[in-house]
C-alpha cells in the first residue's frame, strides 16, 4: 500500500507521480504518439523489404496449393458423408432382414396356433419398422448433404482449374516482363559502359595533348636559354658563337628571299653595278681613240 501510494499519490509541489515518468517538457500522450509513429515507420520499412523480396510467381503457386488443399478437404468431406450414407444403408438392410425374419416367424407361430408368439414377433417387427423409418429420414438428409458437397466440390474444382490457367498465364507474363527488364538493364549498362569508355578516351587524349604542349614549351625554353639543359655542359662562348651563326644564317636566308622575289632593290643594285662596270670600259675606249690621234 505504501509503494502504491507513492506511485499514485502526488509528488513535490502537487505534481502527479505518474507525470514524473515522462521527460521534461513531454507528456505521456506525446510519448505514446512518438512510439506509434516509430512503429508505423518500422512497419512501412518491413513492408517495403517484403515487397522487394516477394516473388509473385511463388505467391501464385502458394495460393494454388492452398486452393488444392481446400478442394482436398471438400473431397474428404464428400467421402465421409458417402461413408455415413453407406453405413445407414447397411444398417437399414440389416433391420429389413430382421423384419422379414420376424414376419416369417409370426406366420409360423400362427400356423402352429401360437397367437401370443405371433403377436410378439409382430411387435418386434413394428419396432424395427420405426427404426427403419428413422434410418430412412437420416439417409435422405445425408444423401442431400452429400449431393450439396458434390456440387460444391465440382464448382471448386472448376474454380481451381480456372485459377491454375490464370496463374500460369500471369507467371509467363511476369517472366517475360522480368526478362525484358533485365535485357533493358543490360543494354543500359552497356550504354553506360560505352559512355564511360568514351569519357576515359577523351580524358586520355586531353592528357596527351597537355603533355605534348608541356614538352614543346620545355623545348622552346631550353632553346631560348630561359632554362638550362643539365644534360649538356654549359659553355657561354660556344653559346654566343651559335647565336651569331644562327643570326647570320637568318640574314643569308632573308637576302636569298629578297633576290628571289625582287622586292629588296637587288635589281637596281645590279643595274648600277653593270653601268659602273661599263663606264671604265668606255673611258678606256675613248682614251684609246684620243691617244691614237696624238
Amino acid at each position: 500500500m505504501t509503494l502504491l501510494a507513492g506511485f499514485t499519490g502526488r509528488g513535490r509541489r502537487g505534481t502527479p507521480a505518474v507525470a514524473l515518468l515522462a521527460p521534461p517538457g513531454r507528456t505521456l500522450v506525446d510519448m505514446a504518439g512518438t512510439f506509434k509513429r516509430i512503429g508505423g515507420i518500422f512497419q512501412a520499412k518491413a513492408n517495403k523489404v517484403l515487397d522487394k523480396a516477394e516473388d509473385p510467381r511463388d505467391t501464385l503457386d502458394l495460393s494454388y496449393e492452398k486452393q488444392l488443399q481446400q478442394l482436398q478437404k471438400v473431397r474428404r468431406g464428400v467421402a465421409d458423408v458417402a461413408t455415413a450414407r453407406k453405413r445407414l444403408e447397411l444398417q437399414a438392410q440389416g433391420l429389413q432382414k430382421q423384419a422379414d425374419k420376424l414376419q416369417g416367424q409370426a406366420k409360423a407361430a400362427l400356423q402352429q396356433g401360437n397367437e401370443d408368439l405371433a403377436r410378439e414377433a409382430l411387435s418386434r417387427r413394428a419396432a424395427l419398422g420405426e427404426q427403419l423409418a428413422e434410418l430412412k429420414t437420416q439417409h435422405d438428409q445425408i444423401s442431400e448433404q452429400e449431393q450439396k458437397l458434390i456440387d460444391t466440390s465440382q464448382q471448386l474444382q472448376t474454380r481451381v482449374e480456372q485459377f491454375r490457367t490464370k496463374k500460369e498465364t500471369l507467371k509467363a507474363s511476369y517472366t517475360a516482363a522480368e526478362a525484358q527488364t533485365k535485357v533493358g538493364e543490360a543494354v543500359s549498362g552497356i550504354s553506360d559502359s560505352m559512355g564511360s569508355s568514351g569519357q576515359a578516351m577523351q580524358r586520355a587524349q586531353d592528357k596527351i595533348d597537355s603533355m605534348q604542349a608541356r614538352a614543346g614549351a620545355m623545348d622552346e625554353l631550353l632553346a631560348s636559354g630561359a632554362l638550362t639543359d643539365l644534360s649538356a655542359p654549359v659553355d657561354d662562348i660556344q653559346k654566343e658563337l651559335d647565336k651569331v651563326s644562327a643570326t647570320s644564317q637568318v640574314d643569308n636566308e632573308l637576302a636569298a628571299l629578297k633576290l628571289e622575289l625582287g622586292t629588296g632593290g637587288a635589281d637596281g643594285a645590279g643595274g648600277t653595278g653593270d653601268n659602273t662596270a661599263a663606264l671604265p670600259a668606255a673611258d678606256q675606249s675613248g682614251n684609246g681613240n684620243g691617244g691614237t690621234p696624238d
